[in-house]
């Protein structure tokens, strides 16, 4: 029911703060509103408190005045017969922002009706409203000698006992009751700023959750000088930036999620992109690789002649840890001035979101290394800008998990001459053994793949089933394929045209398209003993044609309960 609660107040409450709280030294008219849904009320739940007096409610809850709720706090400040409102929010113990509105309750509109029902002695009208497709009835009285309500709606009508939204969330007054109230010390010590709605809404959002930034406005491009950032390295001539982020200790209650947004700066072709997190928990990392050469990691062979290095884990390595996988598309920004199309309006870049909180274990209270890769050519290349950011969540609770890096044949180093993923040109494809030293409860593959190869023939554009076998038994048989590539055309504005009327970024492709994430495959498992295990991913890599080949990027990782 906390959840229904705070979706409800906050979907009434686009609210503003006035300077003072002055309720008057008279006594004060406490309503007390508990929350249902379909018909069943949690008594547990944090009651909204209206506090009547001097012609001014304050909307707030029980939690709130006790000092007892997570911050930000936000309440509300209604003068309901001048038809104002403050909304504020107290960031933390000595600093709040708030905003003043004078005329969304005047844009308030009902539809009124004859019925009329008991609620608390009081005989109750009914008024009926619709906002954002939500039909929400209020049920008030005008005989009370004062104006309140549980949220913005309905401040002007009278007293409001009962709010009831799309017949199943209903808010109901449960007591009113005159009582000498105390305001909380944060209440009336903190600093207040006023702001305009737009930033006072950006504030408060921010506010409720952690951010960690990457990267900003940070050009990934090849080359070999550079104009050196505090805290940035560079790889593979440019198109590797790594630097080392701090994490916080992260609770059962924490969800993580990285953003990263994406410009051309000059190149205008469709690249494989990757933000990585280099494990350190053995005697070598891919750190190793990226400072000494690909060369000096273990190397895998399956018979195929060649060798992969860096791309399995051993007794003494850990491979780069895929955190996101994203795809640029065809020059957004850059080029969005070379072709116009009618009613056809380019974007300035891409945004991509993705949720990583599988990799808390990897992540919590400790230092690591981050990159980002975006293979390219290119003097002027792409430029990015990055973050992470922790949100906590009362009603999820994780449970203590392992986070184990298992393969990743991306080559994060191929303007540094890593092998590409082509493996799968052998049967065997890649198999190798590992070691859990602790058995794994509820393990969970997260695995990514994306087929690459640009020709007609090639494996970007040809559908190639993808079999992942633990310890000799199928866990995974699939054809990983995208024919949603159409729908991100606005990110592409010199995507190649052809006579058919498509443009290359609209072709179907093995898991890709050119401006999005590529989501993993949660592959579920169940328990696995400790001792030593054996994987195997198979692909059916098309051959080569002349100078052509096709590679495919995998990366595995194992996430368990301990």
């Amino acid at each position: 029911m906390t959840r229904y609660f705070l979706l409800f107040f906050a979907f009434f409450l686009t609210t503003s703060l006035l300077a003072q709280f002055d309720l008057g030294k008279e006594p004060i008219t406490k309503i007390t509103y508990l929350v249902s849904y379909n018909g069943q009320t949690d008594t547990s739940q944090n009651p909204i408190w209206a506090l009547a007096s001097n012609n001014k409610v304050l909307v707030t809850s029980r939690d709130q005045m006790l000092g007892k709720s997570n911050y930000p706090r936000e309440m509300m400040l209604v003068m309901p017969v001048q038809k104002i409102y403050s909304q504020y929010a107290f960031l933390n113990d000595s600093e709040s922002v708030y905003m003043t509105d004078s005329s969304s309750i005047s844009k308030q509109q009902f539809e009124f009706s004859d019925e009329t029902k008991q609620i608390l002695g009081h005989t109750c009208k009914k008024a009926k409203t619709v906002i954002n497709s939500n039909t929400i009835e209020l049920w008030y009285t005008t005989d009370a000698g004062f104006n309140a309500a549980p949220g913005l709606l309905g401040q002007s009508l009278g007293l409001v006992l009962q709010q009831v939204r799309n017949g199943n969330t209903v808010i109901t007054a449960t007591d009113i009751s005159k009582q000498n109230i105390q305001l909380p010390d944060y209440m009336t010590k903190a600093v207040s700023h006023k702001y305009n709605k737009l930033d006072y809404t950006d504030l408060l959002w921010r506010s409720r959750f952690t951010t960690i930034p990457l990267f900003d406005n940070q050009q990934i491009n090849f080359s070999d000088t550079f104009t050196a950032r505090e805290g940035i390295l560079r790889f593979a001539n440019g198109t590797i930036v790594l630097r080392k982020v701090k994490f916080p200790a992260l609770s059962a209650t924490s969800q993580i999620f990285l953003d990263l947004n994406e410009r051309s700066t000059g190149d205008a072709y469709d690249r494989t992109g990757t933000v990585f997190l280099i494990a350190q928990d053995k005697k070598q990392s891919f750190l190793d690789g990226l400072q000494q050469g690909a060369s000096v990691l273990p190397s895998y062979e399956n018979g195929n002649g060649k060798k992969y290095h860096g791309v399995i884990t051993t007794d003494s390595y850990s491979p780069a840890v895929e955190l996101m996988r994203f795809f640029t598309p065809f020059g957004v920004g850059h080029f969005n001035d070379r072709l116009t199309l009618k009613d056809k309006i380019w974007h300035n870049s891409v945004p991509y979101r993705q949720e990583i909180t599988d990799f808390a274990p990897l992540l919590s209270d400790r230092e690591a290394y981050i990159g980002v890769f975006i293979g390219n050519y290119d003097k002027g290349g792409h430029t990015i800008s990055a973050n992470f950011t922790i949100h906590q969540d009362d009603e999820l609770k994780l449970p203590a998990r392992k986070a184990i890096p298992l393969f990743n044949t991306l080559n994060i180093m191929e303007m540094a001459g890593q092998e590409y993923g082509t493996m799968f040109s052998n049967e065997e494809g890649l198999k190798f053994n590992f070691r859990l030293d602790k058995p794994l409860k509820n393990a969970t593959l997260r695995y990514i793949t994306t087929g690459h190869g640009g020709w007609g023939n090639g494996d970007e554009f040809q559908p190639k089933k993808n079999t992942i076998l633990l310890d000799g038994k199928t866990i995974f048989d699939l054809i990983p394929w995208r024919e949603d590539c159409g729908s991100y055309r606005l990110f592409n504005p010199v995507s190649g045209n052809f006579p058919n009327g498509l443009s290359s970024s609209d072709y179907s492709r093995s898991n890709w398209c050119p401006g999005t994430v590529t989501n993993p495959y949660i592959i579920s498992i169940g328990d696995i003993n400790d001792g030593s295990h054996t994987i195997q991913v198979k692909i059916p890599q098309g051959a080569p044609e002349g100078t052509s080949f096709s590679a495919w990027n995998v990366s595995g990782v194992l996430i368990g309960e301990e």
